[in-house]
Protein backbone atom coordinates (compact mmCIF):
# COMPACT_ATOMS: atom_id res chain seq x y z
CA UNK A 1 0.00 0.00 0.00
CA UNK A 2 1.19 3.60 -0.34
CA UNK A 3 2.62 5.31 2.74
CA UNK A 4 2.14 9.03 3.27
CA UNK A 5 4.52 11.48 4.91
CA UNK A 6 2.77 14.04 7.14
CA UNK A 7 4.63 16.83 8.98
CA UNK A 8 3.32 18.88 11.94
CA UNK A 9 5.38 22.01 12.71
CA UNK A 10 5.26 24.30 15.75
CA UNK A 11 5.04 28.08 15.15
CA UNK A 12 8.17 30.10 15.98
CA UNK A 13 6.54 31.63 19.07
CA UNK A 14 5.93 28.16 20.51
CA UNK A 15 9.41 26.99 19.50
CA UNK A 16 10.86 29.86 21.56
CA UNK A 17 9.29 28.61 24.77
CA UNK A 18 9.80 24.94 23.81
CA UNK A 19 13.54 25.59 24.03
CA UNK A 20 13.05 26.20 27.78
CA UNK A 21 10.46 23.42 28.25
CA UNK A 22 11.58 20.61 25.98
CA UNK A 23 10.05 17.58 27.70
CA UNK A 24 6.66 19.22 28.30
CA UNK A 25 6.15 20.86 24.91
CA UNK A 26 7.69 18.11 22.80
CA UNK A 27 5.41 15.68 24.63
CA UNK A 28 2.38 17.84 23.83
CA UNK A 29 3.52 18.00 20.18
CA UNK A 30 3.62 14.21 19.97
CA UNK A 31 0.23 13.71 21.64
CA UNK A 32 -1.71 16.40 19.81
CA UNK A 33 -0.33 15.61 16.34
CA UNK A 34 -1.23 11.93 16.77
CA UNK A 35 -4.66 12.75 18.23
CA UNK A 36 -5.31 15.11 15.33
CA UNK A 37 -4.47 12.55 12.67
CA UNK A 38 -6.36 9.71 14.37
CA UNK A 39 -9.45 11.90 14.90
CA UNK A 40 -9.68 13.25 11.35
CA UNK A 41 -8.93 9.85 9.82
CA UNK A 42 -11.76 8.30 11.88
CA UNK A 43 -14.25 10.94 10.70
CA UNK A 44 -16.59 9.39 8.06
CA UNK A 45 -16.48 12.69 6.14
CA UNK A 46 -12.80 12.07 5.42
CA UNK A 47 -11.49 8.49 5.68
CA UNK A 48 -13.65 6.82 8.34
CA UNK A 49 -10.99 4.37 9.45
CA UNK A 50 -8.53 3.54 12.24
CA UNK A 51 -4.99 4.29 11.07
CA UNK A 52 -1.47 3.49 12.23
CA UNK A 53 1.24 6.11 12.79
CA UNK A 54 5.00 6.10 13.28
CA UNK A 55 6.13 9.53 14.54
CA UNK A 56 9.69 10.88 14.60
CA UNK A 57 10.59 14.14 16.36
CA UNK A 58 13.01 16.55 14.67
CA UNK A 59 14.03 19.76 16.43
CA UNK A 60 16.34 21.27 13.83
CA UNK A 61 16.31 23.07 10.54
CA UNK A 62 19.03 22.65 7.92
CA UNK A 63 21.11 25.41 9.54
CA UNK A 64 20.75 23.68 12.96
CA UNK A 65 18.38 26.37 14.24
CA UNK A 66 15.59 25.39 16.66
CA UNK A 67 12.71 24.18 14.51
CA UNK A 68 10.57 21.54 16.33
CA UNK A 69 8.39 19.38 14.10
CA UNK A 70 7.11 15.80 13.90
CA UNK A 71 7.44 13.58 10.84
CA UNK A 72 4.75 10.92 10.51
CA UNK A 73 4.77 7.83 8.32
CA UNK A 74 1.17 6.69 7.78
CA UNK A 75 -0.34 3.92 5.60
CA UNK A 76 -2.71 5.19 2.95
CA UNK A 77 -5.76 3.69 4.59
CA UNK A 78 -7.02 1.97 7.70
CA UNK A 79 -9.33 -0.58 9.26
CA UNK A 80 -13.04 0.19 9.34
CA UNK A 81 -14.60 0.85 12.78
CA UNK A 82 -16.23 -2.60 12.78
CA UNK A 83 -12.88 -4.22 11.89
CA UNK A 84 -14.35 -6.02 8.87
CA UNK A 85 -12.81 -4.21 5.90
CA UNK A 86 -9.85 -2.15 4.77
CA UNK A 87 -10.62 1.42 3.69
CA UNK A 88 -8.19 2.96 1.19
CA UNK A 89 -7.74 6.71 0.83
CA UNK A 90 -8.20 8.48 -2.49
CA UNK A 91 -5.26 8.04 -4.91
CA UNK A 92 -2.59 10.64 -4.18
CA UNK A 93 -4.60 12.23 -1.35
CA UNK A 94 -4.64 11.25 2.31
CA UNK A 95 -6.35 13.87 4.51
CA UNK A 96 -7.06 17.63 4.09
CA UNK A 97 -4.18 19.58 5.59
CA UNK A 98 -6.27 22.64 6.48
CA UNK A 99 -8.62 20.53 8.60
CA UNK A 100 -5.61 18.86 10.23
CA UNK A 101 -3.98 22.24 10.86
CA UNK A 102 -6.95 23.77 12.65
CA UNK A 103 -7.64 20.80 14.89
CA UNK A 104 -3.93 20.53 15.68
CA UNK A 105 -3.85 24.23 16.66
CA UNK A 106 -6.89 23.91 18.94
CA UNK A 107 -5.71 20.74 20.66
CA UNK A 108 -2.16 21.97 21.14
CA UNK A 109 -3.12 25.33 22.62
CA UNK A 110 -5.64 23.67 24.94
CA UNK A 111 -3.01 21.26 26.31
CA UNK A 112 -0.38 24.02 26.47
CA UNK A 113 -2.62 26.24 28.59
CA UNK A 114 -3.42 23.26 30.85
CA UNK A 115 0.31 22.61 31.31
CA UNK A 116 0.87 26.27 32.20
CA UNK A 117 -1.94 26.24 34.76
CA UNK A 118 -0.55 23.05 36.28
CA UNK A 119 2.84 24.72 36.74
CA UNK A 120 4.65 22.40 34.33
CA UNK A 121 6.21 25.23 32.29
CA UNK A 122 9.21 27.33 33.32
CA UNK A 123 10.30 30.64 31.81
CA UNK A 124 13.64 32.44 31.89
CA UNK A 125 15.32 35.52 30.44
CA UNK A 126 13.17 37.47 28.00
CA UNK A 127 10.24 35.09 28.60
CA UNK A 128 10.23 35.30 32.41
CA UNK A 129 7.05 37.41 32.40
CA UNK A 130 5.12 34.56 30.75
CA UNK A 131 4.90 32.81 34.10
CA UNK A 132 1.83 34.97 34.76
CA UNK A 133 -1.46 33.68 33.37
CA UNK A 134 -2.55 36.97 31.84
CA UNK A 135 0.79 37.54 30.11
CA UNK A 136 0.79 33.96 28.80
CA UNK A 137 -2.76 34.30 27.45
CA UNK A 138 -1.76 37.54 25.68
CA UNK A 139 1.30 35.80 24.21
CA UNK A 140 -0.84 32.98 22.78
CA UNK A 141 -3.67 35.18 21.47
CA UNK A 142 -2.16 35.81 17.98
CA UNK A 143 -1.44 32.10 17.57
CA UNK A 144 -5.16 31.29 17.77
CA UNK A 145 -5.75 33.18 14.51
CA UNK A 146 -2.74 32.17 12.40
CA UNK A 147 -2.55 29.07 10.20
CA UNK A 148 -0.29 26.39 11.67
CA UNK A 149 1.86 24.47 9.20
CA UNK A 150 0.82 20.90 8.47
CA UNK A 151 2.22 19.34 5.32
CA UNK A 152 1.25 16.06 3.66
CA UNK A 153 3.76 14.95 1.07
CA UNK A 154 3.04 12.64 -1.84
CA UNK A 155 3.25 8.89 -1.20
CA UNK A 156 6.59 7.18 -0.79
CA UNK A 157 7.74 4.99 -3.67
CA UNK A 158 6.92 1.70 -1.97
CA UNK A 159 7.95 -0.01 1.29
CA UNK A 160 11.68 0.13 0.51
CA UNK A 161 11.52 3.92 0.23
CA UNK A 162 9.78 4.10 3.62
CA UNK A 163 12.50 1.99 5.24
CA UNK A 164 15.23 4.03 3.53
CA UNK A 165 13.75 7.26 4.88
CA UNK A 166 13.43 5.93 8.43
CA UNK A 167 16.96 4.51 8.40
CA UNK A 168 18.39 7.89 7.36
CA UNK A 169 16.51 10.12 9.77
CA UNK A 170 15.49 8.29 12.93
CA UNK A 171 18.83 8.44 14.76
CA UNK A 172 20.54 11.44 13.19
CA UNK A 173 21.01 14.50 15.38
CA UNK A 174 21.09 18.01 13.83
CA UNK A 175 23.80 17.40 11.21
CA UNK A 176 25.47 14.49 9.44
CA UNK A 177 29.22 14.17 8.82
CA UNK A 178 28.68 14.39 5.06
CA UNK A 179 27.56 18.04 5.40
CA UNK A 180 30.77 19.15 7.13
CA UNK A 181 33.21 20.86 4.76
CA UNK A 182 36.00 22.34 6.88
CA UNK A 183 37.00 23.13 10.46
CA UNK A 184 39.81 24.94 12.26
CA UNK A 185 40.34 26.25 15.79
CA UNK A 186 37.89 29.10 15.27
CA UNK A 187 35.24 28.15 12.68
CA UNK A 188 33.20 25.32 11.20
CA UNK A 189 31.95 25.32 7.60
CA UNK A 190 29.07 23.12 6.46
CA UNK A 191 26.49 22.73 3.71
CA UNK A 192 22.84 23.62 4.32
CA UNK A 193 19.62 24.04 2.33
CA UNK A 194 17.72 27.31 2.19
CA UNK A 195 14.16 26.17 1.42
CA UNK A 196 13.02 29.76 0.86
CA UNK A 197 15.23 29.99 -2.24
CA UNK A 198 14.49 28.59 -5.68
CA UNK A 199 15.16 24.88 -6.01
CA UNK A 200 18.41 25.27 -7.99
CA UNK A 201 19.72 27.85 -5.47
CA UNK A 202 18.88 26.05 -2.23
CA UNK A 203 22.22 24.39 -1.53
CA UNK A 204 24.44 26.90 0.31
CA UNK A 205 27.50 27.02 2.54
CA UNK A 206 27.57 28.48 6.07
CA UNK A 207 30.53 29.24 8.33
CA UNK A 208 29.95 29.62 12.07
CA UNK A 209 32.16 30.50 15.00
CA UNK A 210 32.98 27.19 16.68
CA UNK A 211 31.20 28.18 19.91
CA UNK A 212 28.04 29.08 17.97
CA UNK A 213 28.25 25.79 16.06
CA UNK A 214 28.46 23.83 19.34
CA UNK A 215 25.62 25.89 20.84
CA UNK A 216 23.34 25.10 17.90
CA UNK A 217 24.24 21.43 18.05
CA UNK A 218 23.54 21.16 21.79
CA UNK A 219 20.11 22.80 21.39
CA UNK A 220 18.93 19.49 19.94
CA UNK A 221 20.05 17.22 22.77
CA UNK A 222 16.82 15.83 24.23
CA UNK A 223 16.01 15.44 27.94
CA UNK A 224 17.22 12.16 29.44
CA UNK A 225 14.91 9.24 28.72
CA UNK A 226 12.81 11.16 26.16
CA UNK A 227 11.74 8.92 23.26
CA UNK A 228 11.69 10.69 19.91
CA UNK A 229 10.29 7.73 17.96
CA UNK A 230 6.74 6.77 18.92
CA UNK A 231 3.88 4.70 17.52
CA UNK A 232 0.16 5.42 17.65
CA UNK A 233 -3.16 3.99 16.54
CA UNK A 234 -2.85 0.57 14.93
CA UNK A 235 0.92 0.67 15.45
CA UNK A 236 0.80 1.50 19.17
CA UNK A 237 3.30 -0.53 21.17
CA UNK A 238 2.12 -3.60 23.05
CA UNK A 239 0.42 -6.88 22.30
CA UNK A 240 -2.36 -5.19 20.29
CA UNK A 241 0.08 -4.08 17.59
CA UNK A 242 0.81 -7.64 16.40
CA UNK A 243 -2.94 -8.36 16.32
CA UNK A 244 -3.65 -5.16 14.35
CA UNK A 245 -0.91 -5.80 11.79
CA UNK A 246 -2.10 -9.38 11.34
CA UNK A 247 -5.65 -8.11 10.78
CA UNK A 248 -4.41 -5.53 8.25
CA UNK A 249 -2.59 -8.26 6.31
CA UNK A 250 -5.71 -10.42 6.39
CA UNK A 251 -7.97 -7.66 5.07
CA UNK A 252 -5.45 -6.78 2.34
CA UNK A 253 -4.93 -10.45 1.45
CA UNK A 254 -1.21 -9.84 1.83
CA UNK A 255 1.20 -12.78 1.97
CA UNK A 256 2.80 -13.63 5.28
CA UNK A 257 6.29 -12.13 5.68
CA UNK A 258 9.16 -14.51 5.06
CA UNK A 259 11.21 -15.29 8.14
CA UNK A 260 14.89 -14.56 7.67
CA UNK A 261 17.20 -17.53 8.33
CA UNK A 262 18.81 -17.26 11.73
CA UNK A 263 16.47 -14.50 12.90
CA UNK A 264 15.65 -15.77 16.37
CA UNK A 265 13.44 -12.79 17.22
CA UNK A 266 11.31 -12.89 14.07
CA UNK A 267 7.75 -14.06 14.59
CA UNK A 268 4.67 -14.49 12.47
CA UNK A 269 2.56 -11.31 12.93
CA UNK A 270 -0.57 -13.48 13.23
CA UNK A 271 0.87 -15.11 16.34
CA UNK A 272 0.42 -13.68 19.80
CA UNK A 273 3.75 -12.30 21.11
CA UNK A 274 5.41 -14.77 23.44
CA UNK A 275 7.55 -12.33 25.40
CA UNK A 276 7.51 -13.50 29.00
CA UNK A 277 9.07 -10.29 30.36
CA UNK A 278 8.22 -7.36 28.04
CA UNK A 279 9.55 -3.91 28.86
CA UNK A 280 6.70 -1.87 30.44
CA UNK A 281 7.80 1.21 28.46
CA UNK A 282 8.48 0.02 24.89
CA UNK A 283 7.19 -3.57 24.85
CA UNK A 284 10.61 -4.91 23.84
CA UNK A 285 12.31 -8.04 25.14
CA UNK A 286 13.93 -7.82 28.57
CA UNK A 287 16.81 -10.13 29.53
CA UNK A 288 16.83 -11.66 33.02
CA UNK A 289 20.25 -11.17 34.61
CA UNK A 290 19.38 -12.62 38.01
CA UNK A 291 16.41 -13.56 40.16
CA UNK A 292 16.72 -12.80 43.86
CA UNK A 293 14.46 -12.88 46.94
CA UNK A 294 12.44 -9.82 47.88
CA UNK A 295 14.40 -7.56 50.25
CA UNK A 296 17.78 -8.98 49.23
CA UNK A 297 20.43 -7.30 47.10
CA UNK A 298 21.45 -8.77 43.72
CA UNK A 299 24.81 -10.55 43.65
CA UNK A 300 25.38 -9.99 39.93
CA UNK A 301 26.99 -6.81 38.66
CA UNK A 302 27.16 -5.87 34.97
CA UNK A 303 30.47 -6.87 33.43
CA UNK A 304 30.73 -3.58 31.58
CA UNK A 305 28.86 -0.32 31.09
CA UNK A 306 25.25 -0.55 29.94
CA UNK A 307 24.34 1.71 27.04
CA UNK A 308 20.90 3.26 27.35
CA UNK A 309 19.34 4.47 24.09
CA UNK A 310 17.44 7.65 24.94
CA UNK A 311 16.37 8.34 21.39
Amino acid sequence: MPYYHVVFTLPAAIADIAYQNKAAIYGILFKTSAETLVTIAADPKHLGARVGITSVLHTWGSAMTHHPHVHMIVPGGGISPDGERWITCRPGFFLPVRVLSRLFRRLFLHKLVAAHQAGRLKFFGDHAALAGRKAFATYLAPLRKTEWVVYAKRPFGGPKAVLAYLSRYTHRVAISNSRLIAMDDARVTFKWKDYRAERHERLKVMTLDIHEFIRRFLIHVLPGGFHRIRHYGLFASGSRRAHNIARMRELLAAPKPQREPGDADATDPSETPTLSHPCPCCGGRMIIIETFTRGCSPRTRPAGSIRIDTS
